[in-house]
């Protein structure tokens, strides 16, 4: 019996080592850290072996196939004698892959995967489409494939995800935008981290669709490179050079496949950012098949997503905003470049190697504040302080909504938009901007 170990086990894994099971491959489960109760659960009641706190070697070594968590670097020390060991590594997506048929829409870039995943879920669950969410948002393709399946499946995929894809395909492939973010996993080299993103089209066919931002520097200088097999649908905000998606006098326009308009107005998410996200999940849509009166009832529904560009309360007149999504510098100009009052900035967390330059005139132009949260603020310090911009520098929350409160003048906004990972000061993205609602709603 063929021998599958599962190195981490929260809703990736667990899903994938159900799906093994199921498969009948002889299934071990390992994770460095503590299995949440309701994994521990789901392994148990497939009667898979598991453990915690440690990784056991010749349990793991002696593996046929191991299936990864995509947050586990590969530098991590097991990681390191599985290389040495040639134990070939797949993630639970592509392992996921080899057990359906089912339509993939797959969705990456460094900035609005979840926007635009979540986006085109709404389409096809409003036009009554049987359809699954997954990869870095819903639950596990592996487990829908083992006891849910989908005749389609919508997946939000991250570059830790694609780096250990390999047969996988997908139908519908969507490349938002290409910007630096987590460097520090790929030897602080950009091309590295290129490349990882560039693997959506990988195995695609002419039968496939390829959506993608035509203005996008780094992405054009890739597709030169590629000999991309799938029907290509290019987007922009404006009609340049091939884009058949596109704004035109104030019109949300689809020229293929099948001809698509509405006014941009009634497009329920707003900023530059989000017409591009609104046009590729339409681009998907239309090429899936739904219906014009679906997609622009749902484009115009779409009630967004948590912890990105979320309101949250107005107090004493300030708009607090909570985009505790925005987790690179990119994804923070969007934010800044969305804002029509002056802005309180919150910013901070881990480092990622960050070049806040790409937000500096921004931050000049739109901030009358900002407010440093994070266990070392020494960069930020070195960083902001010569702008000239009032500053405060916080060690937590609690302490951050404060200052926030403090400087912030009625007419203007707060916005949560850190620029970092949270992993300093809070559990996830998740908590830092859960805690941020909270203490807001209660001043």
């Amino acid at each position: 019996m063929k021998r599958i170990v599962v190195l981490g086990a929260a809703e990736s894994g667990a899903g994938a080592a159900v799906l093994a099971k199921k498969q009948g491959f002889d299934v071990f489960v390992s994770d460095m850290s503590a299995i949440k109760d309701k994994y521990k659960e789901m392994l148990d009641s497939h009667g898979i072996e598991w453990e915690e706190g440690h990784h056991t070697e010749e349990k793991i070594l002696n593996a046929d196939e191991i299936i990864k968590s995509p947050g586990i670097p590969s530098d991590a020390p097991i990681m390191i004698r599985v290389a040495e060991k040639g134990i070939h590594v797949i993630s639970e997506i592509e392992f996921a892959g080899r057990y359906t048929r089912s339509k993939m829409i797959c969705i990456t870039g460094s900035n609005g995967k979840t926007t635009t995943t979540s986006l085109i879920y709404h389409i096809f669950k409003s036009a009554g489409y049987d359809a699954g969410l997954a990869g870095n948002i819903g639950r596990s393709l592996a487990l829908q494939v083992a006891e849910d399946p989908h005749e389609y499946y919508i997946i939000e995929l991250s570059s830790f995800q694609l780096d250990n894809m390999y047969d996988f395909r997908a139908n519908i492939a969507i490349l938002l935008n290409i910007t630096p973010d987590h460097l520090d996993r790929y030897d602080n080299k950009m091309q590295n981290y290129v490349d990882s993103k560039m693997r959506i089209v990988q195995n695609q066919t002419e039968k496939d669709s390829f959506i993608y931002w035509n203005d996008d520097p780094i992405i054009k200088r890739e597709l030169k490179k590629y000999d991309i097999k799938a029907i290509q649908y290019p987007f922009s905000e404006l009609k340049t050079n091939g884009s058949i998606g596109y704004i035109e006098e104030g019109q949300y326009i689809l020229e293929k496949p099948t001809p698509f308009n509405m006014e941009q107005e009634e497009l329920s998410l707003t900023g530059k950012h989000n017409i591009y996200n609104s046009l590729a999940a339409g681009l998907a849509s239309n090429i899936a098949g739904i219906r014009k009166e679906y997609i622009r009832k749902s484009l115009s529904d779409f009630p967004g997503v948590e912890h990105r560009l979320e309101k949250v309360a107005t107090v004493r007149g300030v708009l607090y905003v909570n985009d505790s999504k925005a987790t690179n510098v990119d994804a923070c100009w969007y934010a800044l470049e969305s804002m029509n009052t002056k802005t309180i900035l919150i910013v901070g967390g881990k480092d990622k190697g960050n070049d806040y330059n790409a937000i500096k005139q921004l931050v000049v132009e739109k901030c009358s504040g900002i407010v440093y949260l994070g266990a070392d603020n020494s960069k930020l310090h070195a960083f902001f302080d010569p702008l000239g911009i009032p500053t405060r520098d916080t060690h937590s929350m609690k302490e951050c909504v404060e200052a926030c409160y403090e400087m912030a003048q009625p007419g203007e906004t707060v916005l949560l938009s850190p620029c970092c990972a949270s992993f300093d000061l809070f559990k996830n993205m998740e908590d830092r901007g859960e805690q941020f609602k909270t203490l807001v709603r209660n001043l």
